[in-house]
């Protein structure tokens, strides 16, 4: 019964280790150290037989789930593009904007807003023009 226990720790700094490097590499081996410990557990099976069962399981998984999660992963890296593409719209205020106060209508939606120049301020139903996106904030100026 110690061989289960050993594979079950293995398993488990795996996937702890995986928490700090984030490149699915390790938690395919923790799935393979995890498998080995069921094998070894429910069968009974002498420990090469148990590395066979972790060496299978740790390539299946690198070679069909990792690249998966991988591209699942990296598809939400988009999404700066699309608060780039907001840059230079145009935005109606809703709300005075101020230095420490503010809402616009921008593409449909409502975001807070700030003036470029912390002096300005304009008033609801102005036209402004997006000079950038800060975190959620957009940055507006009023062209004249």
């Amino acid at each position: 019964m110690v061989a289960p226990l050993i594979w079950l720790i293995l398993a488990l700094v795996l996937a702890g280790a995986e928490a700090l490097t984030g490149d699915m590499f390790l938690l395919m081996l923790a799935g393979g150290a995890l498998a080995a410990t069921g094998s070894s557990w429910l069968f009974d099976f002498p420990l090469w037989a148990d590395g066979v069962v972790f060496l299978v399981v740790s390539v299946l998984l690198l070679v069909g789930v990792r690249p998966a999660l991988r591209r699942r992963f990296e598809a939400g890296k988009g999404r700066p593009e699309l608060v780039q593409a907001l840059e230079g719209k145009s935005a109606l205020v809703l709300d005075r904007v101020a230095e420490h106060e503010g809402q616009v209508k921008l593409d449909g939606e409502v975001w807070t807003a700030r003036p470029l120049n912390d002096h300005d301020v304009y008033e609801p139903g102005d036209h402004v023009t997006v000079v950038r996106i800060d975190g959620a904030t957009a940055v507006v100026f009023k062209t004249t």
